[in-house]
């Protein structure tokens, strides 16, 4: 039996589901792009309203639902598969996209520069909880214009795991297709072995920007994966009210479905979300708050009712350092995030209201991750029944542990950390050092990135991408990439 957590019942998730295709139709969706507009309206959206807003109706959304995948996989740069979205199995990867990073060696909080893209890219390669990489850092040295595209590249270049990513306009859209084409070799092939996922996000409340819209027809045109993403705030930009949120996040989904879907038929999605409560006492938006877990949680419930797989923004701080409050506000966000069966976590590694990036917290919640995995593993009997046998030589030895039964068992029965996890008692620990979890964090991202194994991408492949960035780079005033 897995254990389980759920908040919605079937009624209220239903509720939920019918009013947000109310608001839809009734109300619309505001869409800034021209082309988008027209495309609806020519299949069948209502635009005749004083207001321009698009409406939708629920025959629209149900003939959308009908098209979009029940799951779907993704492939690494070497074309292996590595996700199958189905079932109840979550995949973690790294919150993305930081324009901060926390410095390992002076504690503070800097901008982000290319060697840290390289460093964080070798650092995920050896960890192997996180099936994919993300773009998780946001490059300072190198022009905002191609800021998207350019970690990526970085990404594509030093890890094997495929890449969740964005498009930060339309222009840069163009340059991460040409990346990932450089990668598969064909569009037909980035279709049927798609190396990476981008993220579309409508805008609240009930907008999607052109940039929005249009990235989202891109990726369908490409059949490139989309996690939508909607990010209502409760209480400002989303009623106060949980549910409230809620049907206003499955509105937002909805609205961008039933574009990918009209765009082309089949194309695979995720019913995503980075809702969060707004601290009215701070004007910030806490990521680690408990009714933003609790928010995405619920919209991932409403996802998997619509037969949809899932993302969430969750298993990530608020704070600002590698502390008891990092950890709590992670481990409860993964924990919940597991238990829901979300089918893919962006979150780990993360401080400060999105918006920072730690290599040592990647490592520290790459554990947490592990520890989701035995605790969804369940409790099921392992040649327990009947048992006299064994309590009778525990009897005999005092003791069990070089007994057959435990030797078959141990591994798949318990969990032992790595050196991040301090279990020593008192006294070795300090006769080895006494080191604090921030100083085996520190450690353990130093070992893994000095046995860093280079990426086996072909030659190929690293000079098409080079010259696809080098290009990027010249059109936007650069006369050479950065060092890295």
């Amino acid at each position: 039996m897995r254990p389980q957590f759920q908040q919605l019942d079937g009624d209220l998730a239903d509720r939920i589901i019918t009013e947000a295709k109310t608001v839809l139709a009734e109300i619309g969706v505001d869409i800034g792009d021209d082309e988008t507009r027209s495309f609806l309206a020519d299949h069948g959206a209502g635009v005749d309203g004083d207001d321009g807003r698009v409406r939708i109706s629920d025959t629209m959304v149900e003939a959308a639902l009908g098209t979009t995948p029940l799951s779907f996989s993704l492939y690494n740069v070497l074309g292996e598969e590595t996700h199958a979205f189905e079932g109840n199995r979550t995949h973690f990867t790294p919150g993305s996209a930081a324009i901060n990073i926390l410095d390992r060696s002076t504690g503070e909080i800097r901008s982000a520069v290319t060697s840290d893209l390289v460093a964080l890219a070798k650092l995920v390669s050896g960890l192997p909880r996180y099936d994919a990489q993300s773009t998780a850092l946001v490059s300072s040295d190198v022009p905002e214009a191609i800021s998207d595209s350019y970690r990526l590249f970085l990404g594509l270049l030093h890890c094997e795991k495929p890449a969740v990513t964005g498009a930060f306009t339309i222009e840069g859209f163009e340059v991460i297709r040409d990346l990932l084409l450089a990668v598969r070799g064909s569009a037909a092939e980035l279709a049927a072995r798609p190396v990476g996922m981008l993220t579309c996000c409508p805008t609240a409340p009930l907008r999607w920007t052109d940039e929005g819209s249009q990235n989202l027809m891109d990726c369908a045109r490409l059949r490139i994966p989309v996690e939508i993403i909607p990010v209502p705030l409760t209480g400002f930009m989303a009623p106060v009210t949980l549910v409230g949120t809620l049907i206003q996040h499955t509105a937002e989904v909805l609205s961008g479905v039933v574009i990918a879907q009209l765009v082309q038929p089949g194309t695979p999605l995720l019913f995503g979300g980075s809702p969060a409560i707004f601290d009215l006492r701070y004007e910030t938006t806490p990521m680690g708050a408990i009714e933003t877990t609790m928010l995405t949680c619920a919209a991932a419930e409403i996802g998997k009712r619509l037969g949809m797989p899932t993302q969430g923004y969750i298993s990530l701080s608020d704070s600002k350092a590698l502390d008891a409050q990092a950890g709590l506000e992670t481990g409860i966000g993964a924990t919940l995030a597991a238990l829901t069966g979300i089918d893919n976590v962006s979150g780990p590694g993360m401080l400060d209201f999105e918006s920072c990036q730690s290599l040592e917290k990647l490592v520290v919640d790459h554990e947490i991750c592990l520890m989701t995995d035995r605790l969804t593993a369940g409790i099921e009997p392992r040649e327990d029944f009947p048992s006299r046998a064994l309590f009778e030589e525990l009897l005999a030895e005092k003791h069990l542990m070089i007994a057959d039964h435990t030797r078959r068992h141990l591994r798949s029965e318990l969990t032992f950390p790595g050196p991040v996890i301090d279990r020593m008692a008192r006294a070795r620990w300090l006769e080895e050092g006494a080191a604090t979890l921030g100083e085996n964090a520190a450690n353990e991202v130093d070992r893994i990135i000095a046995d860093f194994t280079p990426s086996r991408i072909g030659e190929d492949v690293k000079l098409e991408l080079e010259g696809v960035m080098t290009a990027a780079a010249k059109a936007n005033g650069m006369d050479a990439l950065p060092e890295r």
